[in-house]
């Protein structure tokens, strides 16, 4: 792997707060989903800050990039807008949100915590994200939870919705858009049900409702790819 040393500040971090999560204590868990929230802020101005040779992305002022630096919202909306296409598989209202959540561990003291659950779904957002951007897969000391393989596999799913190009903005259903039948529409109707529930509520998952749907988004990858 050639060497860009760039990425090596925003992997530390992360790394640390998976870590902190592995560990599984209500302080490592409040400890690593402040790290995983650092290491995400600090992969967006990485990216947005390096030279148009290595990102590609065109108009990307020093005023832009000063103005885009001073929030995490406006960090998001320029990432939003110059480099959209290094967002597949990734929701920035749910980066605001575990954020906002970040926020509160950070600045009301040791006396909030945060759900396990919570800690490692934004780690398996920012592992993705970071993967995005810097061309990297993150492995970690976790083992690569059901949680991680589903949101990988969620990644992948999206991938093969942008390769469908101008169609998905005229087909009204997935049968339309990738010839399934309507027994495969309706369980990839639940898949996304599921994805959007596990994203916000990730501690009210059941563990063999997820290793169920992590077969069947496999089993729709796979239908598609075929066709």
């Amino acid at each position: 792997m050639k060497n860009e040393p760039w990425k090596s500040g925003p992997k530390e971090l992360l790394l640390h707060g998976l870590e902190h999560i592995s560990l599984d204590t209500d302080f490592d868990n409040r400890m690593g989903m402040i790290l995983v929230d650092n290491s995400v802020e600090l992969m967006l101005k990485t990216y947005l800050g390096l030279p148009k040779r290595i990102t590609g992305l065109n108009g990307v002022t020093r005023k832009i990039y000063d103005d885009a630096i001073k929030s995490f919202p406006s960090l998001l909306d320029t990432i939003e807008k110059f480099a959209n296409k290094k967002l597949i598989g990734i929701q920035l209202g749910e980066i605001e949100w575990y954020h906002r959540i970040r926020n509160q561990l950070y600045h009301d003291g040791n006396g909030i915590t945060v759900e396990k659950e919570k800690a490692i779904a934004y780690s398996s957002i920012a592992k993705i994200l970071f993967e995005n951007l810097f061309n990297e897969k993150i492995l970690d000391v976790r083992n690569q939870y059901e949680l991680d393989d589903f949101l990988m596999l969620w990644a992948d799913f999206n991938k093969l919705i942008i390769q469908q190009g101008p169609k998905i903005y005229s087909c009204k259903s997935w049968t339309e858009l990738f010839s399934l039948s309507q027994k495969e529409e309706e369980k990839l109707n639940g898949i996304v049900e599921f994805r959007n529930r596990f994203i916000h509520e990730p501690n009210n998952i059941n563990p063999e409702l997820l290793t169920t749907r992590i077969k069947e988004l496999n089993e729709i990858i796979f239908t598609i790819q075929k066709k």
